[in-house]
């Protein structure tokens, strides 16, 4: 695992019926920065500040993550994998194997 990589990845809907999995700091800049810019705000702008000192070693990692999830949030993606990805979670007592 990356020094760098998220301990809980952050799920935010990239697109109508995509969901993107941010896994780490590279991939919150990446898309903080195709972020549209007619969208960005004070919030925005928060979350990047967070992502480049995490970088830096000025922030931790944990405290950048918090941010773009907070960013995201207030953007209205971010989302709730359990209930966008059904598959990942298991229902009790299931292992996930698959009958031979």
């Amino acid at each position: 695992m990356s020094e760098r990589t998220f301990e809980i990845p952050v799920f935010v809907r990239a697109a109508e019926g995509l969901i993107q999995e941010i896994a780490c700091l590279e991939d919150a800049c990446d898309f903080l920065d195709e972020w549209p810019k007619h969208r960005r705000g004070v919030i925005y702008e928060t979350a990047k500040r967070a992502c480049h000192r995490a970088f830096d070693g000025l922030m931790t990692l944990k405290a950048a993550r918090d941010a773009f999830a907070g960013f995201a949030r207030s953007a209205r993606i971010l989302e709730d994998v359990s209930t966008a990805v059904p598959w990942v979670a298991g229902k009790a007592g299931e292992t996930g194997s698959v009958a031979a």
